[in-house]
């Protein structure tokens, strides 16, 4: 399937024309499929493929190594998270992936209401939490550009979304789905799910896989070019937006027989706001056609109860 592609230096260029043009692709992608495209996107080539080298370099770690990263009482929320842990929501068929995951940091010197936990430090593989760190920053710095376009799509203020996610709980995740070994019980890597998030970036998977349910039923696979990164609505958004904005099924499926002894890796990033944003639905995205489908709940309160439904959390 060939998603919408948009081009974010339109938004950039400070050409009020080019802008407002962005402003309403993406709008519309996101009302009618709910994935984006997004080209010249500011994530250096380069970084993206350090960051892959070293993901690669943990995951070659023995398994006992690996274990060490993986601490009790996060849920999955900072550090390593074994094979077969998590499950889509609704399914009790564990995902076919491990994945180590870095979180936000808070500089010295900036107020904030937020507790993270800290990073965990992989010191045996030299610039893995840099890397992670820079990259980390780099999405941060391309996702809070589109929230600024979604905003202005929704009518809001085009920094409506600043003070919810500058320093919020978005999460890098480093997912890898070592090769199949045996016949698998199951066609899926990753069971059918919405992410929980506002937005959520993603560079170019190591290999094909993503599918997302269009709005006959039908799975159709999502590919992008090399320079280009997907980018999908989460389900905050979807919530906060009172359903105007999807957030798309979508699943990672297996590979050909003749590809199951590789690796599948896999770089999301799940923009987050801080605990305390309300996801109450937007007024100017309820009237008497579009009644209010949610209650109200905190961004913290939503993603607490979503971690406990996929099995992160007790």
């Amino acid at each position: 399937m060939s998603i919408p592609v948009v081009d974010l230096a339109d938004f950039l260029s400070g050409d009020p024309e080019r802008k407002s043009s962005f402003v309403s692709a993406l709008g519309k992608a996101y009302e009618d499929v709910g994935f984006v495209s997004v080209k010249n996107h500011g994530i250096p080539d380069e970084l993206i493929s350090t960051l892959y080298q070293k993901v690669q370099q943990f995951y070659k770690l023995p398994a006992e190594e690996k274990k060490r990263y993986e601490i009790e009482g996060l849920a999955g929320q900072r550090g390593y998270t074994s094979f077969g842990k998590e499950h889509a929501k609704g399914s009790d068929a564990p995902d076919l992936k491990e994945f180590f995951q870095y979180g936000q940091t808070i500089p010295e010197g900036v107020a904030s209401s937020e507790d993270y936990p800290d990073n965990v430090q992989v010191p045996s593989i030299a610039g893995f939490n840099n890397t992670l760190q820079q990259t980390y920053r780099a999405f941060e710095k391309s996702g809070f550009a589109l929230l600024r376009a979604i905003a202005l799509y929704l009518g809001l203020e085009e920094n409506y979304f600043d003070q919810h996610v500058e320093y919020g709980n978005s999460i890098l995740r480093a997912i890898h789905y070592p090769p199949i070994l045996k016949e698998p019980a199951s066609a899926i890597r990753a069971e059918q799910h919405e992410d929980i998030n506002l937005i959520t970036l993603l560079v170019g998977a190591s290999a094909d896989g993503l599918e997302i349910l269009d709005r006959s039923g039908k799975w159709v696979p999502v590919t992008s070019l090399p320079e280009q990164i997907v980018v999908n609505v989460g389900d905050m958004l979807q919530r906060l937006t009172n359903n105007k904005l999807k957030s798309t099924t979508h699943r990672v499926v297996n590979p050909p027989r003749e590809l199951w002894a590789t690796s599948r890796f896999s770089m999301p990033f799940f923009l987050h706001p801080k605990s305390e944003m309300s996801l109450a639905c937007l007024e100017n995205c309820i009237d008497k056609d579009h009644p209010k489908q949610y209650e109200d709940i905190t961004a913290g309160g939503y993603l607490d109860e979503r971690l406990r439904e996929i099995g992160l959390k007790k």
